[in-house]
């Protein structure tokens, strides 16, 4: 499992921000930020919806405030869910992540 101070793994996502997706590699994408990246079961779940991402939209003017350049969110969800997700919650300032492989979720050994 990732620890503080392990590097981002080179895999690929799809990264949605400001209404356009696009293909990168996690460690490009994190290079040279400060990130605050959180993960969850699947984007439209009732538990999701509710509790896990409202907290983040809700502080994420707080948060940027104090030096951190993207909040991100990671689901295993693909990238057309992950947009919708963001829309239906007002999460424009969220940087979402699909990682509909979950590629990513098992190189941070992060998957069940």
């Amino acid at each position: 499992m990732i620890q503080v101070g392990d590097k981002i793994p080179a895999v690929g996502i799809s990264a949605i921000s400001g209404g356009e997706t696009q293909a990168v590699s996690a460690d490009a994408l994190f290079a040279g930020k400060k990130v605050v990246l959180f993960a969850v079961p699947g984007a439209f779940t009732p538990t999701c919806s509710a509790s896990h991402l409202p907290g983040f939209v809700v502080n994420a003017d707080a948060i940027l405030a104090k030096g951190v350049d993207m909040i991100a969110c990671l689901s295993v969800n693909d990238a057309f869910v992950m947009q919708a997700w963001s829309d239906a919650q007002n999460a424009q300032q969220i940087t979402m992540l699909a990682d509909g492989g979950a590629d990513l979720t098992k190189a941070l050994g992060l998957e069940m």
